[in-house]
């Protein structure tokens, strides 16, 4: 697991959540669904590190 590929993934949930909360006061659809796209991704790199732990893991 690297400490900074998790930080990436917080830091592009965080910038995801303000985006989507932008988009949700200015009524601006596309910002929400980018937001929310951001936090999609930032899961799929929490999981991939998940997996990395596993594997080492398994292998130690």
């Amino acid at each position: 697991m690297s400490i900074e590929d998790r930080a990436k993934a917080v830091a592009k949930n965080i910038e995801g959540k303000a985006q989507e909360a932008m988009g949700e006061v200015t009524g601006d659809p596309q910002d929400k669904a980018e937001g929310k796209a951001k936090q999609a991704e930032s899961k799929v790199r929490h999981g991939v590190e998940d997996a990395k732990d596993e594997v080492k893991k398994a292998i130690d």
